[in-house]
């Protein structure tokens, strides 16, 4: 899948990215590197686990209070997707009570700073297509077929 860039604070997560994508905050790019620090550890295990398909839910304390009223929201939405279950932008907008506002879904996920743990890889067009990932689509599509594997099995 490729590296990925993650942050804390303290005892909470504040970010997960594929070191790649174009849309990492200034604000994490600039953070001090400590791989040794606890919570960058635990949620790195927890991503091995994930990938070896031995996890399907992370237990991390995360932080996404850097978004709005309206992203938090839809990032919290987002932990209600099960593993290997899929919804629409149109899902998450009626289930957070703004059932107008589904390109403003698309918009707040992809400014997710939780990528994969707040799982907006499951979110899909409202025809089931595959539309707007970070990561990109092939990533997109690769974590889907990981959590597929898990469902079937």
């Amino acid at each position: 899948m490729g590296e990925l860039l993650l942050v804390a604070r303290a005892d909470r997560l504040l970010g997960l990215w594929f070191a790649d994508q174009l849309a990492i905050p200034a604000w994490a790019t600039g953070a001090t590197p400590k791989p040794a620090h606890p919570l960058l550890r635990q949620a790195a295990t927890q991503l091995d686990e994930y990938f070896a398909g031995a996890r399907q839910r992370f237990e991390l304390a995360l932080d996404w209070s850097r978004g709005s009223a309206f992203e938090q929201a839809v990032w919290g939405a987002l932990a209600g997707i099960a593993p290997g279950q899929t919804c629409s932008y149109q899902d998450i907008a009626i289930a957070i009570g703004r059932p107008q506002a589904a390109r403003a879904v698309g918009g707040a996920l992809g400014r997710n700073p939780l990528g994969i743990v707040l799982p907006c890889h499951r979110v899909l067009g409202r025809k089931g297509q595959l539309t707007g990932y970070t990561g990109g689509l092939a990533r997109k599509q690769a974590l889907l077929d990981l959590e597929a594997r898990w469902a079937a099995a």
